[in-house]
């Protein structure tokens, strides 16, 4: 709802989809088509995640994290190449995330499924080199501030976090929408994005000693947490938000000593 408020001038469509449904992508295809009458860009982002050790996580929990990350953005890509195909172009922009390239412990579904995304992704830009107007392309951040690692389901114990440095969700937009002038086939957001997969092709041997104890101090906060099942099979519209609190922001920080030092003014004058 924050978006479509944010496109005031624009004639906006919203439908609530569940990408684990049968059929709900291409009702969402066929409702914007019938809207406006085609589709030049498809943008697939939804995706939940999960905390715990893989043989403590429940197997409908991994289950459900593989269905949305990996089989939802598999039938996205498929209704949009669909459609391009019928069209003769189109651009479609996935984003997968920098735990496609790399592995850390206790995110194993959301690691598998990023894997199988970029994999996916890969296969599909190759059997659509015959239609060069269709553009596929993966975005991949690393860590984002964005409110997915308190939404996400915990058997862990211990809230998690986005391991530093960390990226705005505006930073990521930025890409996705760079897609859309630019098309690429692939897009890494983050700045040490390139050194840990490097450490993880190049060094494996050391980034496995290395990633536990990093992934506790740096990727878990110190609250402790009951199990449970996160936004993994329901939304959870309370904690829905642009950003995740895990980055100052930057407005309250430039404008609100300004904003303090005025209402005192203001007092003084009164």
């Amino acid at each position: 709802m924050r978006v479509r408020a944010e496109c005031a001038d624009v004639d906006v469509l919203t439908v609530s989809t569940d990408v684990t449904e049968p059929d709900a992508l291409d009702a969402l295809a066929g409702a914007a088509i019938d809207r406006f009458g085609r589709i030049d860009v498809w943008v697939h982002t939804a995706a939940v995640m999960a905390y715990g050790r893989f043989d403590e996580l429940p197997g409908r929990v991994f289950d459900q994290v593989v269905r949305t990350d990996l089989l939802g953005a598999a039938g996205s890509v498929r209704v949009a190449v669909r459609h391009f195909r019928a069209t003769g172009a189109g651009t479609v922009i996935v984003t997968g995330s920098l735990l496609g390239h790399v592995t850390a412990p206790y995110m194993s579904a959301y690691v598998a499924s990023k894997w199988g995304l970029q994999g996916l992704v890969r296969t599909v830009q190759q059997e659509v080199r015959d239609s060069p107007e269709i553009r596929l392309c993966l975005v991949n951040p690393g860590s984002v501030d964005t409110p997915v690692y308190q939404q996400a389901a915990n058997y862990l114990g211990r809230v998690g976090r986005p391991p530093a440095p960390v990226a705005s969700p505006q930073r990521v937009a930025r890409a996705i929408v760079d897609c859309v002038d630019r098309p690429r086939r692939e897009i890494s957001v983050g700045r040490l994005n390139v050194v840990l997969r490097a450490g993880f092709t190049v060094l494996p041997g050391v980034y496995d000693v290395l990633v536990g104890p990093l992934m506790r101090a740096a990727g878990l906060s110190g609250r402790s947490v009951a199990a449970h099942d996160g936004s993994v099979f329901a939304p959870n519209p309370a904690g829905e938000a642009v950003r995740g609190g895990h980055l100052p922001d930057v407005r309250q920080l430039l404008f609100g000593p300004v904003g303090a030092v005025s209402a005192a003014l203001r007092r003084r004058s009164g």
